[in-house]
């Protein structure tokens, strides 16, 4: 670990363009949208300076010497994986460091062939297995789980730095920065079987790349999100002929978490992208926070939730859609007592229908200005009105926070395509 005190040069750095950008939006000096209100976020400026390049080394900086709440701004140079072992060694921990003799089929064969009854006595190893899955879990996510702490930087240093199957995560946090960062979500060894989920059951990850909880003024900027070196698409294939789904979220922002911006990001190849909310019954902690933007950020190949929004104030703008829509799927989630105003986003997906945009899930109302589909303008509020929407989401974003969303279809595509992502040159 090498730690600096240049903060003036190492600030000047993470603020300026990382190529020049001719005729591009100028670079914001802080977030635009939600996370410049209460206050503003500027995470770890004028605080210590780490520059980490092992797993150890992140978690000592997050730590910041006994004062993790301190301003402190940690530079990530390289890859840094969740799985690293605590010794120096550099050796990686997989799924039989954590539980020594699980096995993904007996687990399987528990449930019987129809997948739909475990039974610990079906075979003399199946309460070892429960167990050992169990364990296993617990174990991968004390390894896993970096928690980051009120005013931080974290950022990765030039194009290549990148959290590898990582569980980052934000707890009760506030005035955090994430920014020019891969993360590369992690595979959950012990992903478990839940028969009564669905019509035939389904497989539920536990582990997101990164999840905000109870978190407060919040600004992820030029990150790249991703299955990255292990997609489901690969998983072997379990009941009922369906991948053994590894994967959680990419971003989960729950339990109150407020005035969150995420700005020229990607997030790509993925389920479960973009989750907002708890759940329906959480509006006791949900209810009048969620506040989150999302500005010009790509999205390629999302399955659904793009995001799925439930109770929140969620600004959508200037976001670029595209790849190979799936049967079933979608990219907006209208849910429970959401507020979801979209603006000027780009949604390309050539042999799918619009559709595909907008589901309903609980919410009562949806409003978009000026998107586009294939290259035409939208008519997303006859679409929402189709699904029982009114436009009534009782907020403009104009009238809350200034921003300047660009309007033609060929600067959305020219401006994402081009900076959104880590290691791309900001605008």
């Amino acid at each position: 670990m090498r730690r600096g005190a240049a903060i003036a040069a190492l600030l000047t750095c993470l603020l300026a363009p990382l190529t020049p950008a001719t005729g591009a939006v100028a670079d914001e000096r802080g977030p635009v949208g939600w996370a410049s209100m209460n206050g503003g976020t500027t995470g770890g400026s004028g605080g210590a300076v780490w520059t980490v390049e092992t797993r150890a080394e992140l978690k000592e900086a997050l730590e910041n010497g006994g004062d993790p709440a301190a301003p402190k701004t940690i530079r990530v140079v390289g890859d840094i994986n969740g799985h690293e072992a605590a010794d120096g060694s550099g050796a990686l921990l997989g799924e039989q460091d954590y539980a020594p003799g699980y096995d993904l089929g007996k687990y399987q064969s528990c449930f019987g062939l129809d997948g739909t009854t475990w039974s610990d006595t079906r075979y003399a190893y199946c309460k070892q297995q429960r167990t050992l899955r169990q364990t296993g879990s617990h174990r991968e996510k004390a390894q896993i789980q970096l928690t980051v702490p009120s005013n931080t930087t974290l950022v990765g240093v030039g194009g290549d730095a990148r959290l590898l199957g990582v569980f980052l995560t934000v707890n009760t946090g506030t005035n955090i920065i994430v920014r020019n960062l891969e993360l590369e979500a992690p595979v959950d060894h012990f992903t478990s079987w839940s028969p009564d989920d669905g019509t035939q059951g389904n497989w539920n990850a536990r582990f997101d790349a990164m999840t905000v909880i109870t978190g407060r003024n919040i600004w992820i900027d030029h990150c790249t999100f991703t299955d990255g070196r292990f997609p489901d698409r690969e998983a072997p294939v379990g009941f009922h002929g369906k991948r053994v789904q590894r994967h959680d979220g990419l971003l989960d922002i729950e339990d109150g978490s407020d005035f969150i911006t995420v700005s020229d990001s990607r997030f790509t190849d993925h389920d479960k992208a973009l989750l907002i909310g708890s759940g329906d019954g959480r509006g006791e902690r949900d209810r009048g926070h969620l506040k989150v933007t999302f500005f010009r950020n790509l999205f390629t190949d999302i399955t659904q939730r793009a995001p799925r929004v439930r109770f929140g104030q969620v600004h959508v703008v200037n976001n670029v859609y595209r790849g190979q829509a799936p049967d079933t799927g979608y990219a907006l989630g209208v849910g429970v007592e959401s507020a979801v105003f979209s603006e000027g986003n780009v949604f390309a997906y050539p042999e799918a229908d619009p559709s595909f945009v907008l589901a309903a899930y609980g919410g009562t109302a949806f409003r978009d200005r000026g998107s586009w589909f294939d290259g035409r303008p939208a008519d997303l509020n006859s679409l929402a009105a189709g699904l029982g929407l009114t436009d009534a989401v009782g907020w403009d974003p104009a009238d809350v926070y200034a921003y300047r969303p660009l309007k033609s279809r060929a600067a959305v595509e020219h401006y994402v395509l081009h900076h959104a992502g880590a290691g791309r040159p900001h605008g």
